[in-house]
């Protein structure tokens, strides 16, 4: 059974930074790309990034590039989200999600990421 841990979450300022983690269980981590996505309160559920099974090509939604940073450590089976220099809108659950095993190129769509985590809740205040 594939389960997903997130965990670092919290209320933060405008301008300060945040690092979010997820480990999956039940599969093998390496031979997936992984992805996080997330949910404004009153938006739907948007693209944040996502990195290849190396870890070599990473994508990034136009409103974080350049502030997020993914990553993951897969002798740790864990995927990781720096967020830097946030802002009011960031402000949402985050989500971490599994994506199609073995394929090379990481996905922006929710629907190609078949395992989801719980979500941590990130709330950045002005």
């Amino acid at each position: 059974q594939v389960q997903l841990a997130e965990s670092g979450g919290g209320l933060v300022q405008a301008g300060d930074s945040l690092s979010l983690s997820c480990a999956p269980s039940g599969l093998t981590f390496s031979t997936y790309p992984m992805g996080w996505f997330r949910r404004g309160p009153g938006k739907e559920r948007e693209f944040v990034a996502a990195i290849s099974r190396r870890g070599s090509i990473t994508y990034y939604a136009d409103s974080v590039k350049g502030r997020f940073t993914i990553s993951r450590d897969n002798g740790k089976n864990t995927m990781y989200l720096q967020m830097n220099t946030l802002k009011p809108e960031d402000t949402a659950v985050y989500y971490c999600a599994v994506g199609v095993q073995y394929r090379i190129v990481p996905d922006t769509a929710a629907t190609e990421y078949a395992y989801w985590g719980q979500g941590t809740q990130v709330t950045v205040s002005s």
